[in-house]
């Protein structure tokens, strides 16, 4: 309810549509996204006579794969208890949500990846849904914020394969999620692949029920994602560019808030969430093992960014037409999780608070060097900073 809340207060701050004049609908999401669902929502009341066809697409065009690849998420079909003239407050109302509910299922595999308070665990779900990638790309890719949904639902998952639970409903959520946006759901797999690993699930017998779950389940979207895979060998084929990584003071520049660059990583993450992600590697009440892996894991992920060989598996061995850091969103819910080891463990000592205050300070201090580093986006991080080491110290006090 949080990231709900905080989106539409954002949003009427801004005077943004649906609560002001400033219109959402630019780019894709005016031009395609939008009419897209006015299609689908012509298909929901029966009013579409073209069949599989979508004469509204270029010069017709065949509906299936579009279907599949933009649609077929399960909150499309809310579009059709909206007038037809109210298509873009529908398709703002599906966003909406899809934030929401990836902030419950990121709490909901938190909870499930170890023992804490509810509210924490809430806290950091709505970080999650809030991170930067949501905020500033998948708000206007409302298909890609179906990915942020899926890789806490992967994670809990992997949760399950790695206890041997719930052989069935296992491959059912891969299949949603596949189903929902197969694109972000790639990206979402092998986020919840490294997750498994780096929560023991490397024994045999656990990674072969782990690839017998996923392709199971992609089994199970295999009416949808085939459509669209054939669809694809007709399309008419796209730019073709080599990826270049951005400079890594962009990169620190990106954690700061207020930033924008758009072939750079959204990368701001709330405070709340940063702080103790920052502070887990000096956590003495974490077990050194695993301050280790989630510390590695985070910084792996982060370097996956930047090296074209692994930038190339994440975008499935192709650099998009656009940004080419779809895949940010992992990286944000990976931090949330090292942020949530520390936290179940207890709260961090001064050395702790201390150390990831200075891992924050180096990180501002890289973004110097950006041009995208602004005095706003500073005074802001040092004041979330400031407000989340003040609300440990708080809780400290209380225990």
């Amino acid at each position: 309810m949080f990231a709900v809340l905080a989106v539409c207060a954002g949003d009427a701050a801004s005077r943004t549509f649906p609560f002001g004049a400033r219109t959402r609908a630019v780019n894709d999401l005016g031009n395609q996204f939008v009419p897209f669902h006015a299609h689908l929502w012509d298909l929901l009341h029966g009013r579409a006579d073209t069949g599989p066809l979508n004469w509204r697409s270029g010069y017709g065009t065949s509906l299936l794969p579009d279907l599949g690849t933009y649609l077929t998420s399960p909150f499309a079909p809310l579009v059709a208890v909206f007038p037809r003239e109210r298509i873009d407050l529908a398709v703002y109302v599906v966003t909406v949500l899809k934030i929401g509910a990836a902030a419950a299922a990121m709490a909901l595999s938190l909870l499930r990846q170890r023992r804490g308070a509810r509210w924490g665990a809430a806290a950091l779900g709505a970080s999650y849904a809030l991170c930067g990638w949501a905020v500033a790309e998948a708000s206007y890719n409302p298909m890609w914020l179906d990915g942020l949904i899926a890789f806490p639902l992967l994670c809990l998952v992997a949760e399950w394969v790695l206890r041997g639970r719930r052989p069935v409903l296992g491959p059912v959520v891969v299949a949603v999620c596949w189903v929902a946006n197969f694109y972000t759901a790639y990206m979402a797999t092998l986020g919840a692949a490294l997750v498994l690993l780096a929560r023991g699930g490397a024994r045999p017998r656990v990674l072969g029920r782990a690839a017998a779950t996923v392709l199971a389940g992609i089994g199970l979207a295999a009416p949808v994602l085939v459509p669209v895979f054939l669809g694809s060998r007709h399309a008419y084929p796209g730019w073709t560019r080599d990826f270049d990584a951005a400079p890594w003071t962009d990169l620190a520049a990106r954690v700061l808030p207020a930033t924008y660059g758009f072939f750079t990583p959204a990368l701001f993450l709330a405070a709340g969430a940063l702080l103790p992600a920052a502070a887990l590697p000096f956590h003495r009440g974490v077990p050194g093992r695993e301050r280790l892996v989630w510390g590695g894991l985070v910084a792996g992920v982060l370097l996956s960014l930047q090296w074209e060989p692994t930038h190339l598996v994440w975008h499935v061995f192709a650099t998009p037409n656009g940004s080419p850091y779809r895949q940010t969103f992992v990286l944000a819910g990976v931090a949330v999780m090292a942020a949530w080891t520390g936290v179940a463990a207890g709260w961090p000592g001064w050395r702790a608070l201390l150390g990831g205050a200075g891992v924050l300070a180096a990180v501002a201090v890289a973004a110097a060097g950006s041009a995208l580093a602004t005095p706003p986006a500073y005074a802001l991080f040092a004041g979330g900073v400031a407000l989340a080491v003040g609300a440990v110290v708080l809780q400290i006090g209380r225990a």
